[in-house]
């Protein structure tokens, strides 16, 4: 039911006034009049324009009541109240509400949260060798705490939809995926289907947790292809002091084509040589006859061997 008119209320304007100028640190942000809203039977409140810097489409609202059959206005309260175009601050959230990946720094410490929907309670040693070396060493299980169903999938879509999933640009310009990487470290249990860690010191993403389809540019077993020099072919260089430079010769095809040299012989060679008898004539002298030389006797050679004389 909506409020009916109320004359005497509606014509408190000065007194409204000067509630909100009281109120006001600042006399001159009490602005011009912006008219009476009826809140109830007998119940007004009178609203004038705020002018201070930063309250923009802020009000001063006096509300102002009066008694059955009463001809006085009374003042009920009087504040500083946002209107449809007002600028307001954020709603408010509780600080570990609003902490975002990044704020802890070292030396702060997170408040303890006894209901984390991310994490359920650890394993129980249940005295059982077989059972608790499972439980303990194989899926380290042995904490108050752990992980979730909730948590785990939580974690696997931030890291999947974060910097080191698929989609990233180093991944998508990559010749070949994590998976087929040999400086990728596999993890254990139902994340280790999907995500591993970063070996790989020259890589962006050492030391963290990938995707098995996430990828980069030191991947261990693609290569770059070489491409041409924009730099002259240099010179060789000759270590004369090791080696001795022996000029070239003509090549083959010169000295195959080259005439053949006639063979030169020896001037003193070329000329015949004369016979000495036929070139100089000797003239025929006589021989005189030499007396034969006697020849002695020599003892006949027999058969039998020679006897000594005496």
């Amino acid at each position: 039911m909506a409020a009916v008119k109320d004359a005497v209320l509606e014509r408190a304007v000065d007194l409204a006034r000067e509630v909100a100028l009281e109120i006001a640190e600042v006399p001159d942000d009490v602005g011009e009049y912006l008219g009476a809203v009826r809140e109830s039977e007998r119940l007004v409140s009178h609203r004038f324009a705020c002018t201070a810097r930063g309250y923009r489409g802020w009000a001063w609202t006096v509300t102002v009541a009066r008694v059955p059959r009463g001809r006085t206005a009374t003042v009920c309260e009087a504040e500083l109240l946002p209107g449809e175009d007002a600028i307001l601050a954020r709603p408010w959230v509780p600080w570990s509400e609003r902490l975002r990946p990044g704020d802890i720094g070292a030396g702060d410490v997170l408040p303890f949260r006894p209901d984390d929907p991310r994490l359920e309670p650890g394993y129980t040693p249940t005295g059982d060798p077989e059972v608790d070396e499972v439980a303990i060493d194989e899926l380290a299980l042995a904490r108050v705490r752990v992980l979730s169903p909730q948590g785990r999938e939580e974690a696997a879509q931030r890291w999947y939809r974060g910097s080191r999933g698929p989609s990233t640009a180093g991944a998508v310009a990559s010749a070949g995926a994590c998976w087929s990487c040999g400086f990728l470290v596999p993890l254990q249990g139902s994340l280790g289907q999907l995500f591993a860690v970063c070996a790989n010191e020259w890589s962006p993403d050492d030391g963290k947790v990938v995707s098995l389809d996430h990828g980069c540019g030191a991947h261990s077993e693609t290569d770059v292809e070489p491409g041409p020099s924009e730099w002259p072919a240099p010179d060789p260089l000759v270590d004369e002091l090791a080696i001795d430079v022996v000029e070239r010769g003509a090549p083959a095809d010169e000295v195959a084509q080259a005439p053949v040299a006639e063979p030169v012989l020896d001037e003193a060679a070329a000329e015949p040589v004369a016979d000495e008898a036929a070139a100089e004539p000797v003239a025929d002298e006589p021989v005189a006859d030499e007396p034969a030389e006697p020849v002695a006797d020599e003892p006949a050679v027999t058969d039998e061997p020679a006897t000594d004389g005496s």
